[in-house]
């Protein structure tokens, strides 16, 4: 069974910038595409970046030149670095496993980290 652990979240000011992790535990090969997604207070939750298991990369229009996802095979662990940040990317950031590899289906998720920016 897959466990994801997200960590690096927290509060900055509006053009601050974070990192945060996301560790597979329990990981035992395959295909995997992983994501980023996004939930904002009162909102429905969204997508913000994808890499599947070819290191290929998806970014939502929103945080296109400003965020980068990426991820260390060797250490099972994905990335989300997070530049420019605005008020507006304030919310509980979780990421999330497709073992099918089709960033479609995403059976596996994490308990989410905050992150707020204020202006």
């Amino acid at each position: 069974q897959l466990q994801l652990v997200e960590s690096g979240g927290g509060s900055v000011q509006a053009g601050g910038s974070l990192r945060l992790s996301c560790a597979a535990w329990g990981y035992t090969g395959g295909s995997y595409c992983m994501a980023w997604f996004r939930q904002a207070p009162g909102k429905e939750r969204e997508g913000v970046a994808t890499i599947d298991s070819g290191g290929s990369t998806s970014l939502a229009d929103s945080v296109k030149g400003r965020f980068t996802i990426s991820k260390d095979n060797a250490k099972n662990t994905l990335y989300l670095e997070m530049n420019s940040l605005k008020p507006e990317d304030t919310a509980m950031y979780y990421c999330a496993a497709d073992p099918a590899g089709e960033c479609l289906g995403f059976a596996y998720w994490g308990q989410g980290t905050q992150v707020t920016v204020s202006s």
